[in-house]
């Protein structure tokens, strides 16, 4: 009987060396971090999407025969808000790259409107409009802080999976690398902005 408790002890000793070695915590743990800075991407996006309709209004006031960028705007919002997203974005490459480029063809959008407000002054000069501008401008800001952490949460994460003898384990439990932000084509260039 005692020969079978020394062998348990050992057993459960070796078990949790084991375990502790192969970084299966540590996996759930950076797994995690990723998924509460993807969150924050998200909830800097969502601040976004609840500011365009009311930017849309101001504008629409002073701007009623630029219906085409209105209606740009509208749509690329409508895009962005009928993407279902979840975790299963993080871990979908394909998915993950049709959020990004709705997400850019909403800042597209948003461009290419407060670009038009050029031709307004009257518009320019509205206390509300001024407001909303720099609301959607510190949102822009926002965005981008939280992508680039995101950005480094993902590669610490990938970073770990991909380490021996984490790969093993992260091969086990059906854990992958998680896709990560990357730039638009052409978005090395300046854009192009005429009146």
């Amino acid at each position: 009987m005692n020969m079978i408790k020394k062998g348990l002890v050992a057993l459960t000793l070796a078990s949790t060396l084991t375990f502790t070695g192969c970084g299966y915590n540590t996996l759930q743990q950076k797994d995690e971090a990723v998924t509460a800075s993807w969150s924050e991407v998200e909830n800097q996006y969502q601040r976004r999407a609840d500011l365009v309709p009311n930017l849309v209004n101001v504008v629409k006031g002073y701007a009623t025969h630029e219906e085409k960028v209105l209606t740009e705007v509208t749509e690329a919002r409508a895009n962005v808000a009928g993407l279902k997203v979840d975790k299963e974005v993080l871990n979908d490459p394909e998915l993950f790259k049709k959020y990004q480029q709705a997400q850019s063809q909403m800042t597209g959008a948003l461009s290419r409107l407060l670009a038009v407000t050029e031709n307004y002054p009257d518009l320019k000069a509205n206390e509300q409009f001024k407001d909303l501008q720099a609301q959607l401008e510190g949102t822009e800001n926002r965005i981008a802080v939280a992508r680039n952490r995101y950005i480094t949460t993902v590669q610490d994460y990938n970073t770990y999976v991909r380490q021996f003898p984490q790969a093993m384990t992260a091969k086990v439990i059906g854990m992958k690398t998680k896709p990560n932000f990357s730039a638009d084509a052409g978005s090395n260039k300046a854009p192009t902005v005429s009146f």
